[in-house]
């Protein structure tokens, strides 16, 4: 009996792969390495992965063909080796790849507003023309679902070359993302920091946000890994840090823009907002009371040579606006127009860290 490669192909032929329905030579599962000596016959078989439930069945149905289709003396029995391809490398996907600016709103402290200054500046940001979206990165105390007015959306998914990405929820302009669609709203997120970390990963990295001008990022208040995560995955233009008059909060922001401009985190505040600088009561709009100290904020960026970029009064509209779900940004009001301001500081001061760049890395924003 003479044995010869192509007898070995012939044979094989008569053995089908399930999971495609063609034989193994047409599947490609034979590799090209058919030894033959004397009555002893050694190949390989490839397959896309070490967990193909098909393995076991396919390299014995190949000795059988061997054994019928050629002859019962041939020495097989073992030496069919199973291999698994290597997959060919795939192309890093950058995050964001089609986003101009990423802009992070980010506090000391908890309870100085970020959250309702990080809303208010998205939206005037696309009143003015800007395409936006919004990352409510606040894994422990998730608000912009509530902010918006969208608590009881779900979120879908869709194919975009040949992945399949969430879609942001869209309104009042914004496209915007938050782990508060995806866990019980009146139940604590009881997450390790490392698993806060990975869906964040995944809001920022697995959703379609498509082309924008600004991005902006709810941060979680104070100094964390969550921090550290953001800027290792994005290239954040800068940062926009919130605080309040009072002591307590000027210590804790001080320790934020440290953060921002250390080494270990380097990137550039754009300015700080001094949120509730006065109180004003609605009906007696020129009346100012000074409950949490008097600018301190004004202060602060002094001293860090920061810039100021707004001080917000307190008024119970900004309030009301937050647990309506109709963020005060949206009307033709003192405060509106004061949101309004803010968003021109804020394309401002990165207009001015643009200026600053070489010019292979200048970004150029133009309203839609």
């Amino acid at each position: 009996m003479t044995l010869y490669p192509n007898l070995i192909l012939d044979a094989l032929r008569n053995v089908r792969y399930p999971a495609s329905g063609k034989n193994i030579v047409e599947a490609g599962l034979v590799e090209d390495d058919i030894r033959i000596n004397g009555n002893k016959v050694s190949f390989s078989l490839i397959f896309d992965r070490p967990t193909d439930p098909f393995i076991k069945s396919i390299v014995k149905a190949a000795e059988t063909a061997i054994l019928t289709y050629i002859s019962p003396e041939v020495d097989i029995k073992g030496n069919i080796a199973v291999k698994t391809r290597t997959p060919a490398p795939q192309p890093a996907v950058k995050p964001l790849a089609q986003v101009k600016n990423i802009i992070g709103v980010s506090s000391g402290k908890g309870g100085v507003g970020k959250s309702t200054v990080a809303a208010n500046l998205a939206v005037a940001l696309a009143r003015e023309g800007y395409r936006v979206g919004l990352l409510d990165a606040d894994i422990f105390g998730p608000s912009m679902p509530k902010m918006f007015g969208v608590e009881d959306e779900e979120l879908y998914m869709h194919k975009v070359d040949d992945r399949e990405l969430i879609i942001p929820v869209e309104r009042y302009g914004v496209k915007m993302l938050s782990i508060g669609f995806l866990v019980d709203r009146n139940a604590p997120v009881l997450w390790r920091g490392s698993m806060a970390s990975n869906a964040l990963k995944q809001l920022i990295t697995d959703a379609d946000w498509g082309e924008l001008d600004y991005f902006l990022i709810d941060m979680p208040p104070g100094t964390s890994d969550i921090h550290l995560t953001l800027v290792q995955t994005l290239a954040i233009t800068g940062v926009v840090i919130v605080t309040t008059p009072q002591e307590v909060a000027l210590a804790d922001a001080r320790k934020g823009v440290n953060m921002f401009l250390g080494d270990k985190v380097n990137v550039p505040v754009l300015g700080l907002v001094e949120n509730m600088a006065w109180f004003t009561p609605q009906e007696h709009p020129e009346e100012r009371y000074y409950i949490f100290g008097r600018e301190g904020g004004v202060r602060l960026a002094k001293e860090l040579g920061v810039k100021l970029l707004a001080q917000i009064p307190l008024v119970a509209s900004v309030c009301d606006g937050g647990d309506s779900g109709h963020p005060i940004a949206l009307d033709n009001s003192i405060m509106g127009h004061e949101f309004i301001h803010l968003a021109h500081e804020v394309v401002d001061a990165v207009e001015e860290r643009n200026q600053k760049l070489p010019p292979t890395q200048k970004v150029n924003v133009t309203k839609k």
